[in-house]
């Protein structure tokens, strides 16, 4: 005779139960990674003041100690301690210097850290992991914030009403700061940010994933996203180049920086029928109208300090990818010429075109990336 086997009646409860648990131990483990990694980051830049000020501040032996770290940490770790990195350790120590997180401390940390420094040792790592709860990504945009007022407000803001990055990174861009201080119903505003929709959520497994936890834990992963927008990006060069002999190619990841940012483009070709640069950025993702504007800022740019006597102005490519349903946009609109804007549906490849390509690449890449991982396990 057969045992009828049944579920419980409170399994439901249960399964709701332990799937809250692991979630938030998710949660817990991805905050603990983040907070640990951003103090340390801190920690870096502390050192790298302190031996390279001794009292004064010496920009070439500054400039040449990040540049001998980098490589150093480099060879030994891995990506995530190049000189770029090394130099925003750095601007975030000095951001937040050491008396400010001395004062958030409680009393009893406050002693311990004084006997440390009167022995002569560093404070461990662990505590001062609980004065940064942002991610270290949030920190790295909120540099870019000069003033001091506004940066402690957005960074108050952001734990408040729990923003992502993304939404740290769209309220910095639309100065929020200065147009609530402009704004005679400030308190509105608040509430109006703090209740808006999660829409940028990020989970564990998106926060753990982020290439600066990924190497700083030494993770090794079937492709980070960088990884993945690198392959598609020398495979479109080559794609792109494949269309004919009008692409001249002029380079791959080339650096720009406006005021204290630095930017990065993606691919840069000169197009000999149109007698214009051709700037191309790739989005693993879905097209934004941010993605619109970071375009024009760098056609901008280009208009200014790229482009030479007889040339047109330059055109700007969005290649947008993302895994079921790629797509392509050409930004176009507010270019000056706009009987060369009608010239460029009619000489750049077709937008259908493009998005087939993006999608066949980014299969390619995943299905190498599979084989190499399942070569791995073997």
């Amino acid at each position: 005779m057969t045992k009828m086997t049944t579920i419980p009646v409170n399994y439901s409860n249960l399964r709701a139960g332990i799937v809250d648990l692991l979630n938030a131990a998710r949660s817990a483990a991805s905050r603990s990674v983040n907070t640990l990694m951003t103090a340390t980051y801190w920690e870096i830049g502390r050192r790298i003041v302190q031996s390279e000020q001794g009292g004064e501040k010496r920009a070439e032996y500054g400039d040449v100690l990040i540049q001998r770290l980098a490589k150093d940490l480099t060879a030994s770790f891995g990506r995530g301690f190049g000189s770029r990195n090394l130099a925003q350790m750095r601007s975030f120590y000095l951001a937040w210097p050491h008396e400010n997180i001395l004062q958030t401390l409680s009393a009893k940390s406050s002693t311990s850290i004084a006997s440390n420094k009167i022995q002569g040792k560093s404070q461990p790592i662990q505590n001062r992991a609980n004065q940064f709860p942002l991610p270290w990504s949030a920190y790295v945009r909120l540099l870019s914030v000069k003033n001091f007022d506004a940066r402690s407000f957005y960074e108050t803001e952001a734990l408040r009403s729990g923003w992502s990055v993304r939404q740290l990174d769209r309220q910095i861009g639309s100065q929020f700061y200065e147009r609530m201080a402009l704004s005679r119903n400030k308190a509105d505003m608040l509430e109006k940010v703090a209740n808006s929709e999660p829409i940028d959520f990020v989970t564990p497994e998106e926060a753990i994933k982020d290439p600066f936890v990924l190497e700083f834990l030494d993770l090794k992963d079937e492709y980070s996203e960088s990884d993945l927008e690198e392959a598609l990006i020398q495979h479109l060069t080559d794609f792109l180049l494949e269309l004919g002999d009008d692409f001249a190619f002029l380079g791959r990841q080339r650096r720009l920086r406006i005021d204290d940012t630095w930017f990065r483009i993606d691919l840069v070709f000169f197009h000999r029928r149109l007698r214009a640069l051709l700037i191309a950025d790739l989005k693993v993702g879905k097209f934004s109208y941010a993605d619109a504007g970071q375009m024009h800022l760098y056609l901008n740019y280009a208009s200014k300090h790229w482009m030479k006597p007889g040339e047109n102005p330059p055109v700007g490519l969005i290649l947008c990818a993302e895994k079921g349903a790629a797509q392509a946009h050409y930004a176009l609109d507010n270019l000056p010429n706009k009987v060369l804007a009608a010239e460029y549906q009619t000489v750049l490849p077709k937008e259908k075109l493009i998005a087939e390509e993006l999608e066949r690449s980014r299969r390619e890449v995943e299905e190498r990336a599979s084989v190499k991982a399942r070569h791995r396990d073997e």
